[in-house]
């Protein structure tokens, strides 16, 4: 296995800024991830703040009975027992719970949040235990319910599980039935191919889903099972007895909830005044809470001093809201903005691993921290990779393609080729004869108009048939010369659709479970030794 770095083209301005041009947007920022000085300094900050979170053993002991049900590994609960002992630090990363766990992305920042707790242990010389927060409290059941694979027909299939109607609750209290999980793992097992790993492969997927009532359960299980014996703690936002610890932090945003929203505000306004897009929603009257009322999430607004949603169904004063989160705390989850808060209020965060949409919208959370009494983490750029197999990197050499051409201009580079292929130069040829056509037949329009005015609509006419016939004889030839390299164009078929399927780069589309089947359950920590320190470059992973 072989890993050289090439850039991966960017889906966010703001991050592309903060991972190659710190300087630029250091404002909005927290320490510089690349700078030695920012972790000691991170470090020492969390020694000082120790009593601004809570409790170590209540949360280790909430983690632990977690952890046992779903990722019960020893080398997890060697983790634990280091995250109980003061002084002890994490790295911590986070992703919604995915089918099947969902794209490669969620994989990698698994692998970043790993590698980056064994660096920092080293940097610092301390304990830096590793952390997996599943979002399981975000209700967008449409983000989460589907995966894909690639057929040997080249193929990008859709595995998609239909929730059964009902309220919009959070991913964690949807439940899934046993039918839904073998319709799901039957399409998968229909489009992998046959291989000495697929029997593995589906004995973990049903034992996952016989031992899970709902998508997040599955998906700890899945990652522990990939990275348990890393001593990967996992977390599920959404698990009651983590909610009942997080009352005094609800209280708090609760209780500064107007400074809170003024400081998003300003800062939202510094952002776009330098011209980046906001990644997240920013509205005067925000909460940044939802509350779960009869099932469905409601998001939390602010109308003459309650606290509200946006149909009305339910209202609240600031003592109300107070009073309910006392008694019902499990009703109570974050959004976008105050999750940074909660994770930072909960575990001794030195770094907190992040894709570039996470890493944009962080930027609005900044002047947030110091209100809690927090500090904005080190924010770490989320790894990246794309996996390419000896086969394709033998029809990239045969077409002499890089990576760079592949992302920005194959379609361009197959045109070229093909075109080259025939004597006859198709495009410039076909253009030069509609252009030599269009020279001649134009005066002679004209022409005939002197004659009777009512020639020129005829012969326009007659003139755009022509030209169609033209363009259908060129169609027909350039369907002639893919015929005629049919293979060929297949093998460039395979480029595209294996490293950037749907036009997307291939590791937020394909699914861990395509490339486990074909090439076992160990490549993950292949890729882990063949990297050895963490980077926020893109890396190709010749396989």
């Amino acid at each position: 296995m072989n890993v050289v770095s090439d850039s991966l083209k960017s889906g966010s301005a703001l991050a592309d800024d903060y991972i190659n041009r710190f300087a630029q947007v250091q404002e909005l920022y927290g320490d510089d991830f690349r700078l030695e000085e920012s972790w000691r300094s991170r470090a020492e900050w969390l020694d000082e703040s120790e009593g601004t979170r809570v409790s170590r053993k209540a949360l280790t002991d909430c983690l632990r009975q977690y952890n046992s049900r779903h990722n019960d590994y020893k080398e997890v609960h060697n983790s634990l027992d280091l995250l109980a002992q003061e002084g002890t630090l994490s790295i911590v990363g986070g992703q919604q719970s995915g089918l099947f766990t969902g794209s490669l992305l969620v994989v990698y920042k698994a692998l970043t949040i790993v590698l980056a707790a064994k660096e920092a242990e080293e940097k610092l010389q301390r304990p830096v235990v590793p952390v997996f927060w599943i979002a399981g409290e975000d209700h967008d059941w449409d983000e989460v319910n589907h995966t894909y694979v690639m057929t040997p027909e080249l193929q990008v299939k859709k595995i998609k599980m239909d929730a059964a109607p009902g309220p919009r609750n959070s991913v964690s209290r949807i439940q899934v039935s046993p039918e839904q999980w073998k319709q799901s793992i039957d399409h998968l097992a229909s489009l992998l191919p046959d291989s000495e790993n697929k029997p593995a492969i589906l004995e973990l997927l049903h034992q996952a889903a016989e031992e899970s009532g709902n998508l997040s359960d599955a998906f700890a299980k899945l990652l522990g099972r990939l990275f348990g014996e890393l001593g990967l703690i996992l977390l599920d936002s959404a698990d009651p007895a983590l909610r009942a610890l997080e009352i005094p932090v609800f209280e708090r945003i609760i209780k500064h909830n107007d400074e809170l929203g003024r400081t998003y505000q300003e800062t939202a306004s510094r952002i776009t005044s330098k011209g980046y897009p906001l990644q997240a929603d920013v509205t005067a009257d925000g909460a940044n809470l939802f509350y779960i009322y009869e099932g469905n999430r409601l998001l939390l607004q602010k109308q003459n001093g309650s606290f509200t949603d946006r149909k009305g169904i339910v209202e609240f004063s600031r003592e109300a809201l107070l009073k309910e989160l006392e008694e019902h705390p499990e009703r109570f989850s974050n959004n976008v903005l105050t999750r940074p808060l909660m994770q930072e209020s909960l575990l001794p965060v030195l770094g907190s691993v992040l894709g570039q949409g996470e890493i944009s919208y962080w930027a609005i959370t900044k002047d947030a921290f110091p209100v809690m009494g927090l500090k904005m983490p080190i924010l770490l750029p989320r790894m990246s990779f794309t996996l390419v197999n000896g086969t394709l990197r033998k029809y990239m050499e045969h077409f002499s393609l890089s990576f760079q051409d592949v992302q920005h201009r194959l379609d361009d580079a197959r045109q070229s080729w093909l075109n080259a292929q025939a004597d006859l130069h198709i495009e410039p040829r076909f253009e030069e004869t509609r252009s030599a056509f269009e020279k001649l037949y134009e005066p002679l329009i004209r022409e005939l108009g002197t004659i009777q005015h009512g020639l020129i609509p005829l012969g326009e006419k007659n003139r755009d048939k022509i030209l169609e016939q033209i363009s259908y004889l060129e169609r027909k030839t350039k369907q002639a010369l893919e015929k005629q390299h049919e293979a060929a164009l297949r093998q460039w078929d395979h480029i595209g659709v294996s490293l950037f399927p749907m036009g997307k780069p291939q590791e937020r589309v394909f699914n861990v479970f395509y490339y486990i089947n074909r090439y076992g359950f160990g490549w993950i920590l292949d890729i882990l030794g063949s990297c050895r320190r963490y980077m926020p470059e893109h890396q190709i992973v010749e396989m």
